[in-house]
């Protein structure tokens, strides 16, 4: 028997829920200052003008293939997916070769994770479209062609110019088990901790991390609207969205808030 994908999540989020039940609570760590060049490798994948990954392990799905996110994805080794964790956050990635690579760096969002990658080493698997971008004029097509490359890179503050944070309510989602997906986060564009409020309660339930950008709660039978309140991975900044998910609240319906992240790290 083939269970759906929406089944399985379920049964993941309720496993993590009982076995975290009585865990500490995650301490936010600090990272690597950002204004700082790291060196990396890149490669790309897919098509040589194409937006890479289609879906990917974050579970953005097709949000990969259009604007603002379109030929900007990245797939990155543990290092930087940090089970999923690391999923949204923008870096630039600047080639050093001049005789072909562009001094311009390119920003990219991690959209997914690259298994087969270096597991010692930060790697960048980039989208054809955004690989081709490292090269100076008329030498995208050379660069690809040199397979891997050194590159350096920092972390960046995603900007989604005209967009607010949008939660996506995954399929299979019911009144007793609740998956969200977090869209369009300027700023470190990670996440830490994820909390839900019912209507008209004062507490805030923890979520639990299931998979990529995804974030799910087991109990019920849960009552809308929901409150959502994100605390991001790097910095531990926190931003609160009352009534977002309203009360007649549908599954693969996204919701948008009024209100994001300031664009800076």
């Amino acid at each position: 028997m083939q269970l759906s994908s929406a089944v399985i999540v379920a049964t993941l989020c309720i496993v993590l829920q009982l076995l975290t039940t009585s865990s500490a609570p995650v301490t936010t760590k600090s990272h690597a200052s950002n204004s700082h060049w790291l060196p990396a490798v890149a490669t790309w994948y897919g098509s040589a003008n194409g937006d890479g990954s289609d879906g990917g392990a974050c579970g953005y799905g097709t949000l990969v293939d259009v604007k603002p996110l379109h030929a900007r994805v990245g797939a990155v080794n543990p290092i930087l997916f940090k089970n999923g964790e690391g999923c949204g956050a923008c870096y630039k990635v600047r080639c050093l070769d001049r005789s072909i690579c562009s001094r311009r760096a390119v920003t990219v969002i991690i959209t997914d994770e690259c298994p087969g990658c270096s597991k010692t080493n930060t790697h960048f698997d980039l989208s054809g479209a955004a690989f081709g971008r490292l090269a100076i004029s008329g030498e995208s097509g050379p660069l690809r062609n040199r397979g891997l490359i050194p590159v350096i890179y920092r972390r960046t503050a995603c900007k989604y110019r005209g967009k607010n944070i949008a939660f996506h309510v995954n399929e299979g989602s019911t009144d007793f088990w609740l998956s969200l997906l977090v869209e369009f986060e300027d700023g470190e564009g990670d996440i830490g901790s994820m909390h839900i409020r019912q209507a008209g309660a004062s507490e805030w339930l923890e979520m639990k991390h299931v998979w990529g950008a995804n974030w799910c709660i087991v109990g019920g039978p849960l009552k809308g609207p929901f409150s959502i309140k994100l605390t991001t991975l790097s910095a531990g900044k926190t931003l609160s969205a009352t009534d977002v998910v309203p009360r007649n609240w549908a599954p693969k319906a996204t919701y948008t808030s009024r209100l994001n992240f300031s664009p800076v790290l």
